[in-house]
């Protein structure tokens, strides 16, 4: 059996955002088939490493300030995607 973290870390900055701490993501059932992130006030480049693990999950990432993930996020969900956001405040 495969051992699950009993809480993924707390990232309160995108630099923080990372495999592991992205790892709860990658459990959820069902599967999620994006993931958007918001990094606060502005769009912040995240490692390109992070980006690929994810890839290889199968699940795409949409990068974006906060305010704007909240709005995409929602529009995801509406159309009855299979989404999920990780949102650092602005």
């Amino acid at each position: 059996p495969r051992s699950v973290p009993a809480a993924p870390p707390q990232v309160g900055s995108y630099r923080e955002i990372s495999h592991e701490s992205l790892s709860l993501f990658r459990l959820l059932e069902p599967r999620i088939e994006i993931l958007v992130l918001g990094t606060g006030d502005r769009v912040e480049r995240l490692h390109p490493a992070v980006l690929k693990q994810m890839r290889e999950c199968g699940i795409a990432v949409e990068v974006q300030d906060t305010p704007n993930a909240c709005a995409t996020f929602n529009f995801l969900t509406s159309e009855k995607r299979m989404a999920a956001a990780g949102l650092i405040p602005p």
